[in-house]
């Protein structure tokens, strides 16, 4: 019988295991693949496997261990990409039906990067129709459930991998965040999630020059997205964007002293709709940061023009990955992916010529008030996880949304300055639904973030609840 206990370990522990040789990869995929055999039908996180190839590479793992290779920092360690991500051989979906065959001939370059630090690859994870929202679901494999609640949506577009997570089906994921996309789901599903810089994990194939979507880590534990990070943070001569610095630095001990840090907080943004169960949760959160001894203040940027900045970009974006097949398969595409392509098709020049000094402007004014503060510490998303039949939330405590993407201002004003940001869990509310809290760094200073994320989970621990749904019967 597999050891269901490996899927219980963080991934910095089952590392550790592996190297030690105290259990063997083959071990650690056979229990994962038995907890994944056991829960994922009720969750619908991971909709392709690969069983027989996952296995063939244990083997191959415990091999090279027996021989005294040198190992990689992900050896043996099972993982499942986002379904957004190719990877070469292996059926990639992007959850459109106009691929629902594609096997693509190359792998992404996080996906050889994980590859070669030894991680064993099972599957694919769920995503929306191109990634198109921030709630997983899509005409080819259906919608991903909340472990905490099967009930409701687990937040997207990295919902399958934060679900897999939640649900002890996996040790780490990569996933991607557009608008919140690693961070939404996180929160939802009480994992962690991390958008870093622009450059800091290279992206490719794609827009080279693309500063608002960024591929990032996700785990259980501060940690274990450090270490995920720590090989996904190399730089490369095929992303123009890439960041030179070696990823290595995420690997070390992030202890740190945050007596006295300032620190912005605010529930709303200045003014967003924010539902008063997250309000409630992120105030218990704030306790935990006064009692590390940071110096909360109430201020924070201004963040005018973030929405339309957000928006026009993200359009623009949208009729690049999109518009030819908005031509060909219009009737295969989902509404609002046609809405953010048509828009995207309407904008002249001079329109994202003043986004650009739009958003130039705001990163200085972000820039100038980091310059006392050294975090941000805002709601991830502005409602709790909701019923997993709807599409998205039209309205928060009264006020209606505009977009299908209103609700998730929370996560893109942070993503349009650049600035890293991670979800890190908070609690829960009284109705037992999952809650994050999100931190945001100064430029480029990941670190930083994860240090302030990891002190806030040893003095919170609330990622240790299981939901039911993933503990052993």
């Amino acid at each position: 019988m597999p050891d269901l206990s490996l899927c219980f370990k963080t991934a910095t522990t089952l590392a550790a295991l592996l190297r030690n040789r105290e259990v063997s990869a083959v071990e650690v995929l056979e229990a994962h693949l038995a907890q994944i055999e056991r829960v994922n039908p009720q969750v619908n996180a991971i909709v392709t496997m690969i069983p027989e190839q996952a296995l063939e590479r244990a083997k191959a793992a415990d091999a090279a261990a027996a021989r005294g290779d040198e190992l990689g920092p992900l050896h043996g360690l099972p993982i499942a990409h986002k379904d957004l991500v190719e990877t070469k051989g292996i059926r990639t979906t992007f959850g459109s039906p106009i691929f629902s065959d594609n096997i693509p001939e190359q792998d992404a370059l996080l996906v050889q990067r994980i590859r070669e630090a030894g991680a064993v690859l099972i599957g694919k994870t769920n995503t929306p129709e191109f990634g198109a929202g921030s709630q997983t679901f899509n005409p080819v494999f259906g919608a991903t459930k909340n472990p905490h609640d099967l009930t409701k949506t687990c937040g997207g577009s990295s919902g399958g991998a934060a679900v897999s997570l939640a649900s002890r089906m996996l040790p780490i994921a990569d996933g991607s965040d557009l608008g919140g996309s690693l961070r939404n789901p996180a929160s939802f599903c009480n994992v962690v999630g991390f958008r870093t810089s622009p450059g800091r994990v290279p992206s490719w194939p794609g827009p080279g020059w693309n500063t608002f979507a960024v591929d990032g880590p996700m785990g259980r534990t501060v940690e274990d997205v450090g270490l995920l990070l720590s090989v996904m943070a190399q730089p490369d001569q095929r992303a123009p964007l890439s960041l030179t610095d070696s990823g290595e630095q995420f690997r070390q001990p992030l202890s740190r002293d945050f007596k006295g840090v300032r620190i912005g907080w605010s529930t709303d943004l200045g003014g967003l709709p924010v539902d008063t169960r997250v309000v409630q949760t992120l105030e218990k959160g704030r306790a935990v940061l006064d009692n590390l001894g940071c110096e909360l203040d109430k201020r924070f940027p201004d963040f005018s023009g973030a929405d339309e900045i957000f928006k026009t970009w993200r359009a623009w974006l949208y009729e690049i990955r999109c518009g030819a097949h908005l031509k060909t398969h219009r009737d295969q595409i989902k509404d609002t992916v046609i809405w953010n392509t048509e828009s995207g098709q309407k904008l002249t020049g001079p329109e994202l010529g003043r986004m650009e000094m739009l958003r130039t402007a705001l990163y200085h004014r972000v820039r100038v008030f980091m310059e006392t503060h050294e975090f941000l510490c805002l709601p991830v998303a502005q409602v709790p996880p909701f019923p997993v039949e709807q599409e998205y939330i039209t309205e928060i405590n009264g006020i209606q949304m505009e977009t299908y993407i209103d609700w998730m201002r929370s996560c893109y004003f942070i993503t349009v300055t650049g600035l890293p940001a991670i979800s890190v869990p908070c609690g829960f509310t009284e109705d037992g639904l999952p809650v994050g809290l999100q931190i945001v760094g100064r430029n480029r200073d990941e670190l930083g973030v994860l240090q302030l994320a990891y002190a806030f989970q040893q003095a919170n621990p609330v990622w240790q609840q299981v939901p039911e749904v993933a503990q052993p019967s």
